[in-house]
């Protein structure tokens, strides 16, 4: 399995980011996990290289992204470099190299229907949106997207968008490192009305 042997030839420089990262988040780890919906919305726990400290205020409070997102962990996400856990969720048979990224279970019901289709596939580390234009496009362009690759998957497909990745990744062409604004909050901004939410598998 390609995830399998990516994971053994990769296992050295993971590790070194790994113990970078440790030291760098000052205790918090040098792994993020989290729920995310895949295919047919089954949630799974992804699992990120952790860029950000946990400091928090005098009220107990985290800091804000942009306030605990350390230069290590800029250089990380800068690189995507922060992307290659993902593999291990590949190996498991959660995701796919390639398909929708798999965003968090809350937007679930601010999908259009048409929209909620980009769960009729395993979601991938790099994808068709991912490729064109990352985080320089709109949500709307963005799910869009993300439905066109379902409607058209295809080895040729796929090859494209390996080749694109690797070229956005090497010039890191429109990475963003502090964050952008969530699916919910602009679709709420922009007088969306969420659909009933189905229940999860």
């Amino acid at each position: 399995m390609a995830s399998g042997g990516a994971l053994l030839v990769l296992s050295m420089p993971l590790t070194a980011v790994t113990a970078w990262l440790h030291f760098a988040n000052k205790g918090a780890g040098a792994f993020f996990f989290q729920d995310r919906p895949g295919k047919g919305g089954k949630i799974f726990r992804v699992v990120k290289f952790k860029t950000m400290t946990d400091e928090r205020d005098a009220d107990g409070k985290l800091l804000p992204d942009a306030d605990r997102l350390t230069k290590v962990g800029r250089f990380v996400r800068s690189t995507s470099i922060d992307e290659l856990p993902q593999l291990w969720n590949v190996f498991k048979g959660d995701m796919s190299l390639i398909g929708p990224r798999p965003l968090l279970p809350r937007y679930i019901p601010y999908y259009t229907e048409k929209e909620a289709h980009r769960h009729d596939v395993r979601p991938g580390i790099t994808g068709w949106a991912q490729c064109h234009g990352r985080n320089d496009v709109t949500w709307d362009d963005k799910l869009a997207m993300d439905v066109w690759y379902v409607d058209n998957i295809s080895l040729k497909t796929d090859l494209n968008i390996i080749w694109t990745t690797i070229k956005a990744v090497v010039n890191r062409e429109s990475v963003e490192v502090a964050g952008v604004e969530a699916l919910d909050t602009y679709r709420i901004r922009n007088g969306f009305k969420p659909r009933i939410e189905k229940t999860i598998k």
